[in-house]
């Protein structure tokens, strides 16, 4: 289907059942992440974050790899300045690594649950990216490394915050950031990065946008509400999110599609649910 989301680096593919399938599209560079890509990122899905019409969004790479990391023929963040003072240097730097990093946390920020669908290889940046989505897939090929130590810096653009949470194992979180050694899809897989392993990078979008479509069936409501509702709670304490949760549903409650839901399932026919 024809999208009115046109970007330089990035390519969207709209679905009828309310799937965005958003595309790293530099493959020539094979995906890695300039200026320009960065930028795309966070405006495309800052702008499908405003489409109550979109309910779902899988992001993959386009060509042969998910993404090769940072492109160092345009080293936006280090741009050699040598007259400029040590300190004014050091504040435009941290504006730019913060733009990068809200390229990266739209991801988490735009409130439809996000895929990622990644293939072949997944570097360094792609950590950053792939840690802010919902849902990680992969293919059986695929391979993962925090890269940064072997570049001389730390991550800076969300590795750091979101891996240790998202894998069940602090001590391997630490281990992949200190050697940046490259981690397996079947590693992978079973520490949690991915939830699921596909042959094909094909079968992969594939299930990706199954996944997508069975979201955007459901009520916006309900999983609008439950993305929020998860990222809350996993930066607040248990008390925190229970206290949080209730005020949210003493509204929510309310809300048309729990009657429609409940006579789906009475009826055995798919709701029709409202754009937010």
């Amino acid at each position: 289907m024809a999208s009115k989301y046109q970007y330089e680096n990035v390519k969207v593919t709209l679905f009828p059942e309310g799937v965005a399938h958003v595309e790293l599209y530099r493959p020539k560079k094979l995906n890695a992440f300039n200026r320009g890509l960065m930028l795309d990122i966070l405006q495309s899905f800052t702008d499908l974050a405003k489409d109550s019409s979109i309910r779902a969004i899988v992001l993959s790479g386009s060509g042969r790899t998910f993404t090769a990391g940072l492109d160092f023929s345009d080293n936006f963040l280090l741009e050699e300045q040598p007259d400029k003072d040590v300190a004014r240097l050091a504040f435009e730097t941290q504006k730019k690594i913060e733009i990068f990093q809200q390229a990266m946390s739209a991801l988490e920020n735009c409130p439809q649950p996000v895929i990622v669908a990644m293939h072949k290889g997944v570097f360094g940046v792609a950590i950053d990216l792939c840690t802010a989505g919902d849902i990680r897939y992969g293919t059986k090929d695929s391979f993962y490394t925090v890269k940064e130590t072997d570049l001389g810096l730390a991550a800076d653009v969300g590795t750091l915050q979101r891996l240790p949470k998202v894998i069940n194992s602090a001590s391997l979180a630490r281990e992949l950031c200190y050697t940046a050694r490259i981690m397996y899809a079947d590693e992978a897989y079973k520490c949690g990065l991915i939830s699921k392993v596909f042959d094909t990078k094909e079968q992969l979008i594939e299930g990706a946008l199954e996944t997508a479509k069975v979201i955007a069936s459901k009520s916006p409501v309900a999983v609008v509400s439950t993305k929020h509702l998860l990222n809350y709670s996993r930066d607040h304490s248990v008390a925190e999110g229970l206290q949080y949760t209730a005020v949210w549903n003493s509204v929510m409650l309310a809300t048309e599609d729990i009657p429609k839901s409940v006579q789906a399932f009475l009826t055995k026919k798919p709701a029709v649910y409202a754009n937010l």
